[in-house]
């Protein structure tokens, strides 16, 4: 095939999970469901935080932006495929690709950087308790939520920018169910050096550097907690962060072995099934585990239920 230029390229194809027309129904149905309950959830985590004044505070402010950006992360990728299962197409149009992968970079970023602005907050909370209030007032969240979408917006808008200037083959493949900078790449017609430099520098200032940043805070968190006296005191300072620790551990945990699996193997079935755990699963679980560990958001939930109970 020979290269084109990317003007004239007007859509790629999208491989998806599986060819076989058997599995399609069932696949449409779990993603359904799961997209869904991802939607819900984390809805009913934002509605009870906003609702519930006991929850007005610097965490559940964090927790609200995690919840807001998982839905919309989650909305990038599974009504598209979706609607191709539903339609037997495989195609998307090179816009919308670029506009996928874009929105993708952004809240896939903001993941990230919440995850990370979280973890300082809760070292604040523990080893700085008497300034927390005065350290973590409403205007310096509202600042670090802001400059956290200002960096990854520009950040995101570089990719686009570089990849306006690659070209493809006509009828490019791509094997995934949503367009993958990474993958994306791999198919270009054209050399993608810079492209994948820059890639692999956003990808450690965005993902390295925040992992390191959130291991710095419970480093320092871990050794407060071995300075106190009372195990109870342990106990009850520790617990608000087990949430915290379980979605770190989840997302990072799900993203890693993306790229081992993708480093690893050549197989073209690994990456996707392996990203469905970051872009899906973790999106849905994440509201599960902050109502299931948290006492204070199980009760506003209970609340937010019962009201919207008596209103029926």
């Amino acid at each position: 095939m020979e290269a084109e230029n990317h003007t004239e390229v007007s859509q790629f194809l999208l491989l998806g999970l599986s060819d076989d027309p058997k599995l399609q129904p069932i696949l449409c149905g779990v993603f359904l469901s799961m997209y869904l309950f991802t939607v819900l959830g984390n809805l009913l985590i934002i509605v009870a935080i906003s609702s519930d004044a006991h929850l007005h505070s610097p965490m559940y402010f964090f927790l609200a932006n995690l919840s807001f950006v998982d839905i919309c992360f989650t909305s990038t990728t599974v009504p598209k495929m979706l609607v191709n299962v539903q339609a037997q197409s495989k195609s998307i149009t090179y816009i919308g690709c670029l506009i996928q992968v874009y929105f993708l970079m952004i809240f896939a970023g903001m993941d990230t950087l919440l995850l990370t602005v979280m973890a300082y907050d809760r070292y604040v909370a523990i080893c700085h308790p008497l300034y927390y209030m005065v350290i973590m007032n409403p205007r310096f969240c509202g600042f670090l939520v802001l400059m956290s979408w200002i960096i990854i917006f520009w950040v995101s808008l570089l990719h686009i920018l570089l990849m306006r200037w690659l070209t493809f083959c006509v009828g490019t493949e791509i094997p995934h169910f949503f367009c993958e900078l990474a993958q994306i790449l791999k198919v270009a017609c054209s050399d993608t050096l810079i492209n994948n430099i820059v890639l692999y520098v956003s990808a450690a200032l965005l993902g390295v550097l925040p992992l390191t940043g959130i291991l710095f805070s419970y480093s320092r968190i871990v050794s407060a907690l071995m300075r106190m006296s009372s195990t109870g005191g342990k106990y009850k300072a520790f617990s608000t962060c087990g949430s915290h620790l379980s979605v770190v551990s989840l997302f990072y945990g799900t993203s890693l072995g993306v790229y081992l699996s993708s480093a690893l193997t050549h197989s073209s079935l690994h990456n996707p099934v392996a990203s469905v755990m970051y872009t899906v699963v973790t999106p849905m679980l994440n509201p599960f585990i902050y109502s299931l560990r948290n006492k204070d958001v199980k009760g506003a939930l209970r609340r937010l239920l019962k009201l919207a109970a008596s209103c029926l």
